[in-house]
């Protein structure tokens, strides 16, 4: 017993002698993690750019203000109540109260006691009214453009078919009328045809649709700058936001994809098969770029485009693929929705090539983001007009008469002084 309790002794050292030897401690050692590599991280640590984070933020108080007005718009009459809209705020996503809403942007909504019902209601100011119309109106007078644009989007897909709620889900983006499926599509029987359950057909397929607005690009590379075609037959405009750094082997990788060749938007999936995984994004990349050709302002939600994903034939992760190619789009997250632009149509936040809907929706845009200025000038500008109504209906009117009456009598008098001296001479 003894000879084992002094094995033991020398065996097994005490917790002190342990913490002696050992370099670190257990308490302080932490166990080196790899950093998470997925597509939350990629988006947090993207290049921002800030013109077009800024338009975003602007836009988003645009929605706001379009999503009022719709549901101003399913009451009767031109005034709603402000508290029946403070029921229906949620709907809108607003997290602030409606009266103080309104009071932000008095160049676009009016409040006014009501003269009978002696409550607080609201209106939209004539300004927005007039560019409301106006862009109904400029919708309306493009109609051949707007059915070219549905023949070109259902070319684009695998079967000649799109689901019609998805189109009236990105209505606005497409420039499409509210009711363009009882306004547009009827007139057009030659061309489209709706089956159940609401699917839109394409009926004749017209050859000269099938270019993409890539390739107007593409053939003036190729003419200006005398490059040859391998080099632009399937390349894409890059152009990346400001900060973004270029990493080591980049340029080889994106001139080597430059050159890759792809199925264009317009050729059938159905036939070419793709083994290759970098061509079938790439092809994803080339409905994605000519989608967002088709649209108004260059931009749409990432949400819209998941409608689209099984038309299209586009069975990856749109966001995913948004992300790896920064050069190309750009994905905003402000507005507390997720917008993917199309970078090359855009310089310092404007459309390089704007079009009459989107000069329009850009004069709401100012609207808005004019707030509260400018507002003692336009009070003092509705006090002159009242004063001027006031004055041309009623008391300038009278005066006039007045004025009038009195040179009349003037002349009368000043005749028949004349005609008594004649007499008496």
């Amino acid at each position: 017993m003894l000879r084992t309790s002094i094995l033991q002794k020398v065996s097994s050292p005490t917790l002190n002698e342990m913490c002696c030897f050992v370099p670190f401690d257990c308490s302080i050692q932490k166990r080196w993690k790899k950093p998470v590599d997925s597509a939350q991280t990629r988006l947090e640590n993207r290049t921002r750019d800030l013109k077009l984070d800024k338009l975003m933020n602007q836009l988003k108080k645009l929605r706001l203000v379009m999503g009022v007005h719709e549901l101003m718009a399913k009451r009767r009459g031109d005034y709603t109540s402000v508290q029946l809209l403070s029921r229906w705020k949620h709907l809108v996503g607003l997290n602030t109260e409606i009266g103080d809403f309104l009071h932000k942007y008095p160049h676009i909504f009016e409040t006014y006691i009501h003269p009978v019902k002696k409550n607080l209601c609201c209106k939209l100011s004539q300004k927005m009214i007039d560019l409301i119309a106006e862009e109904a109106r400029v919708i309306r007078a493009s109609e051949l453009a707007v059915v070219q644009r549905l023949k070109k989007l259902l070319k684009m897909s695998t079967h000649g078919t799109l689901n019609l709620h998805a189109l009236w889900l990105s209505r606005r983006e497409l420039g499409l009328p509210d009711d363009f499926r009882d306004s547009v599509i009827p007139k057009y029987p030659d061309c489209f045809r709706v089956e159940l359950p609401d699917t839109l057909v394409l009926i004749s397929r017209d050859a000269s649709l099938a270019e993409a607005e890539i390739e107007k690009w593409r053939e003036k590379e190729y003419r200006e700058k005398w490059l040859g075609e391998h080099e632009t037959k399937y390349a894409f405009p890059i152009q990346f936001p400001t900060g973004f750094k270029i990493e080591k082997g980049l340029r080889e990788r994106l001139k080597n994809w430059q050159m890759l060749p792809y199925i264009k938007p317009y050729e059938k999936k159905h036939v070419i098969r793709i083994h290759n995984v970098l061509r079938f994004e790439k092809c994803a990349v080339g409905i994605l770029h000519e989608f967002l050709s088709l649209t108004m302002e260059k931009m749409v939600e990432v949400e819209r485009l998941s409608h689209f994903r099984r038309d299209f034939a586009m069975e990856v992760i749109v966001r995913e693929l948004i992300l790896k190619h920064p050069g190309i789009f750009y994905i905003s997250t402000k507005g507390s929705t997720q917008t993917v632009f199309l970078r090359e149509a855009y310089s310092k936040g404007c459309l390089i090539e704007p079009n009459p809907v989107y000069a329009i929706r850009r004069k709401m845009l100012d609207l808005v983001s004019l707030g509260c200025r400018n507002t003692n000038q336009k009070r003092r500008l509705e006090q002159l007009d009242e004063r001027c109504d006031k004055e041309y209906t009623g008391d300038l009117v009278a005066q006039i008469a007045e004025c009038h009456d009195e040179h009349i009598l003037e002349d009368l008098c000043s005749g028949s002084l004349h005609s008594n001296e004649e007499d008496e001479e």
